[in-house]
């Protein structure tokens, strides 16, 4: 009955070394990928952790500035462009919350690059710009016009009026 008794507690003692040795394999595995993902070169155990935690600081300030930039860049709002095929024609619509002097001449040019005829118009240059515009093919062009290449033509146009406001 001893013999059995010391053969379990060898058992059992054999038992909780190689679960602690997996465990310490598994520790030493996940701090050695941790050490290759921060791009760490220390051989401490701490001093991984140690890189890690200041690599997660730049990572946090990195995140701050984008914020940072993301909140200046949304202060100004890019014109919204809808270009989409109706019955008559392409129904094109240009909205931005704020006022764009000139904006209208480069959208118009983009329906002379098509050849476009303005059937309908509305514009508002008040305190904000909207262009709701009815283009029809003109007779003579014959092909059906690709409303995407439109909506990118319109974008390029201001795209180029914003470049142009910009030296000014």
């Amino acid at each position: 009955m001893l013999q059995t008794t010391k053969k379990t507690i060898i058992k059992e003692t054999a038992k909780k070394m190689v679960s602690r040795e997996n465990k310490k394999a598994a520790l030493h595995d996940k701090l050695q990928l941790l050490r290759s993902v921060t791009n760490s070169h220390a051989t401490k155990d701490s001093s991984i952790l140690i890189d890690a935690s200041k690599y997660i600081e730049d990572l946090k300030q990195k995140i701050d500035i984008l914020n940072e930039d993301i909140a200046r860049s949304s202060s100004y709002s890019w014109p919204m462009v809808t270009v989409e095929t109706l019955e008559k024609g392409i129904q094109v619509n240009v909205y931005s919350e704020r006022s764009c002097p000139g904006l209208l001449v480069f959208v118009l040019k983009v329906f002379e690059e098509f050849s476009l005829n303005v059937l309908e118009a509305r514009v508002s240059c008040t305190g904000s710009f909207q262009l709701e515009a009815l283009g029809v093919e003109s007779e003579e062009n014959g092909e059906t016009i690709d409303t995407h290449l439109v909506k990118q033509a319109v974008l390029q146009a201001i795209q180029d009026w914003n470049e142009s406001n910009d030296q000014e």
